[in-house]
This record gives structure tokens, C-alpha cells and sequence, in this order.
């Protein structure tokens, strides 16, 4: 039998030291419906010391971070409260390992379905919407990892900053996205690279988190991917996320 917490002791360790730790999966046995246990197990230690779940986000949700870490099926993982950041705020990078940024649309949900059931009416789902920047960090060494590693790592969530919120406007599916740091543009996209529109990746995650009996709650934030590649974060960044109708939602790298 798979040692569930004996996994998890092994990522929380590599998070809490910024050291990385082997790739876990292969060695023991790891399928995907295990790595959710394992991050359950993962995120519960969090918990025990104090912090609060609020909400959660989607991963590989667009072709770019797919063919950037090598797998191709949809993911999730949790928020919790430590990982905010205010907007215009700053994140210390050197307690992570592979700081990288990415730009999403984020979600302030209400009205959600049961689990497992389709969200037919977006607009009672959703209070608000946000452009948001994600902050990724994987704990395995030379960030390379396999589907249930990465699961495992809790999706590689480490922070987010979400911008002001906004009205849902009537289209999500293709507004113009750039990430910039120090004032230049590194990436550009839409948020038609995640999902062919976010909103789908909110059905997704009501799917996939209900499977395994989560269920997202009103006022929870949820982060409906990245919208392009994730770029390196090093200290003395200025990283900002700019959604076409949106706005833009900023954090400063520090040591």
C-alpha cells in the first residue's frame, strides 16, 4: 500500500526547506487518483498550521503549458489563504525553488451547481471575474516531473495576486492577455488558450474537484489557468498581467 503521508511529508519538507526533492511518482507506484490523495494529505499539513482554504485553480489548461512540462490532461489543486498576495504586493522568491509567473482570468464564486453537475447558468455561478497573476513552483529537481507528480505537488501552486474585480461581461473567450515584467511584454496571448474559453474550465472544475468529493464554495477564488507559458520570476521583478476589458493585476520579486 502507497504510504500517503510519508509522500506528502516528503513534498511539504521540500516546500518548507526550498530544496528540491526527487521525482516521487514512478518509485512508488503513484497513478493519477493517488496523487489527489496524496495532495489532499499535502495541503491538510497546511491547514494544521493554521491556514484556510479559499479556493482553487486549474492547471494545463492551454496547449502552451502542456508542451511546457510535457503532460496533456487538465488538473487542479488548492488555494489557501497563505498564498495570496495583494495586488501591487510583493512575493519573496527565495523561499521558492522554480518561481515561475503566468497570467489567468480569476473567479469570485457564488451560486455553484452540485458536484459533478454542469454549470449551466455562468452568471449565477460567478459574482466576478479578475485578471490575476499565479505564481508556480514545482518542489521536484530540474522542474520536471510526470501527470501524477505534479498532482501530487498540489499543481505546483505556490501564490496568486488577483486585480480588482469586475462585472462578468458577456464574453470571456477571446480578450487579448500580456504578461509583462519590467515593463516589457514577454508573453502575449488570449483567453482562448485556456479551454477555447475560461468559463469552461469552471465546468471543468466542478467535474474533476467533485469526483473526488470536493466541493468549491461561495466566495472562493478560482483560477481558471494560465493563458500562456510561465516566465522565470527573479528577485527585483516587477511582474504585471494585463487582460484585454480586465485590467491588470501586478507583484514585485523580492530576495
Amino acid at each position: 500500500m502507497t504510504d500517503l503521508a510519508a509522500l506528502a511529508d516528503q513534498l511539504d519538507e521540500a516546500a518548507c526547506t526550498g530544496i528540491a526533492t526527487p521525482q516521487l511518482a514512478a518509485a512508488a507506484g503513484v497513478d493519477v487518483d493517488t496523487a489527489y490523495a496524496v495532495q489532499e494529505e499535502l495541503v491538510g499539513r497546511r491547514l494544521n498550521r493554521g491556514e484556510r482554504l479559499v479556493g482553487l485553480k486549474m492547471g494545463l489548461t492551454s496547449r502552451a503549458k502542456m508542451a511546457q512540462v510535457g503532460v496533456d490532461e487538465i488538473i487542479w489543486g488548492r488555494l489557501t489563504d497563505a498564498m495570496h498576495i495583494d495586488d501591487g504586493g510583493t512575493v519573496r522568491v527565495g523561499e521558492f525553488i522554480h518561481p515561475r509567473a503566468e497570467p489567468e482570468v480569476a473567479f469570485l464564486l457564488d451560486r455553484l451547481p452540485e458536484p459533478g453537475e454542469p454549470v449551466t447558468d455562468f452568471a449565477s455561478a460567478v459574482r466576478a471575474v479578475a485578471p490575476a497573476v499565479e505564481i508556480i513552483d514545482s518542489r521536484y529537481r530540474d522542474f520536471t516531473f510526470s501527470l501524477p507528480d505534479v498532482i501530487a505537488d498540489n499543481c505546483s501552486a505556490a501564490a496568486y495576486v488577483v486585480g480588482a474585480w469586475q462585472p462578468v461581461p458577456d464574453g470571456l473567450d477571446n480578450l487579448g492577455v500580456l504578461l509583462e515584467v519590467d515593463g516589457r511584454v514577454v508573453q502575449t496571448g488570449s483567453t482562448a488558450a485556456i479551454l477555447g474559453d475560461p468559463r469552461r474550465a469552471l465546468t471543468e472544475g466542478v467535474r474533476l474537484a467533485g469526483r473526488y468529493g470536493v466541493r468549491m464554495r461561495a466566495g472562493w477564488v478560482f483560477l481558471a489557468g494560465a493563458a500562456t507559458a510561465a516566465v522565470p520570476l527573479k528577485p527585483g521583478a516587477h511582474v504585471r498581467a494585463v487582460v484585454e476589458s480586465l485590467g491588470t493585476a501586478s507583484l514585485k520579486a523580492a530576495p
